[in-house]
């Protein structure tokens, strides 16, 4: 695997809008996302297409490849974050030049949406990529200590890390209301015991979806699945779940998986300890795996950062931890 350079004080950040455009965010924040990056130490500049719109509040392909070909070929530039989620990350992947990413590695993080463009990104390149915050991430009031402490331990740091659980967590709506009241995290959630290392990847499991069947999906061999995913229709969203976990399973490779760590799910979604138990109790492929839930990453806020095509372990015996190695 190739690691990228790790971010450094004075770095260049490159805002880039793969999915949705910049001008989905207010004014407002947008100027405070600038205002927390920069008191970190860092530059923003922003890609030449990233404000373009058009009736899918996106771009045409040519102006987001253009933009995220411009951000990797440009010596300054040391890292990529996406403006935020959307639907069509996977329009690109077809029209990217990945000897051009291969030969200018670098850091790229979001989530959700980006989970097409990150995984397949790593698997064409080799290159780590980055499940975490997005640029718009960086408006929130609510939790940001944690979500930049985990964003400066795998994108400034060498050294491996354990994750531990936040205290408190926000839903994901800080563009309706940042003084909500935070929920006190119940921490994690162990659902089959084991000890294991292996290699990430995943992110939102419907995107991550996309890529089946596709040169652009990851091997799964030696793999721990990080999932998550978020609330489109909040009554149907325990069978989607139940149905897209499924689809990974029949994947050909799939003995290959190592264990799973899934994300908080939102409270719209429905979802409860014991609809995902049951769940998991139809899948005969799970029983013997290790299994850890409530990982602060997903669509809710207090979000850890942890790398596409690097290595993690897993320790479900004897104590809960998860440590990032190799980032």
């Amino acid at each position: 695997m190739i690691i990228p350079e790790k971010l450094k004080q004075g770095d260049e950040i490159r805002v880039i809008a793969p999915a949705r455009s910049l001008s989905l965010l207010s004014e407002e924040n947008i100027n405070s996302a600038i205002k927390n990056l920069e008191t970190e130490g860092f530059k923003v500049t922003f890609s030449k297409n990233c404000k373009e719109s058009d009736i899918f509040m996106s771009s045409s392909i040519q102006s987001r490849v253009d933009d995220l070909h411009e951000a990797f070929s440009d010596k300054n530039v040391k890292a990529i974050l996406t403006v935020i989620g959307g639907f069509n990350s996977n329009q690109l992947l077809k029209y990217l030049d990945y000897e051009l990413i291969k030969n200018n590695p670098k850091i790229l993080c979001g989530y959700s949406d980006i989970t097409a463009l990150a995984n397949a990104i790593t698997t064409k390149t080799g290159l780590i990529t980055y499940s975490g915050p997005h640029f718009s991430t960086f408006a929130l009031e609510n939790g940001a200590d944690y979500n930049k402490e985990y964003f400066k331990k795998c994108l400034s740091q060498d050294k491996e890390f354990t994750v531990e659980a936040s205290k408190t967590w926000f839903e994901d709506e800080w563009w309706i209301d940042q003084k909500i009241t935070p929920k006190e995290n119940e921490g994690f959630f162990v659902i089959n015991k084991g000890k294991v290392e292996g290699k990430i990847i995943g992110g939102n499991l419907c995107t991550f979806n996309l890529l089946h069947g596709t040169e652009f999906m990851p091997d799964l061999k030696d793999s721990i699945l990080f999932l998550e995913d978020c609330v489109e229709d909040e009554d149907l969203f325990v069978l989607n779940f139940d149905r897209d976990l499924q689809s990974i399973i029949h994947l050909p490779g799939f003995e290959g998986v190592k264990a799973i760590v899934f994300g908080r799910f939102e409270t719209k979604s429905k979802m409860t300890k014991e609809k995902l138990l049951k769940i998991l109790e139809t899948k005969k492929e799970l029983k013997d795996l290790p299994i850890l839930a409530g990982l602060d990453f997903g669509h809710t806020n207090i979000m850890m950062t942890f790398p596409i095509g690097g290595t993690c372990s897993l320790d479900l015996d004897d104590k809960v931890e998860l440590k990032i190695i190799e980032h």
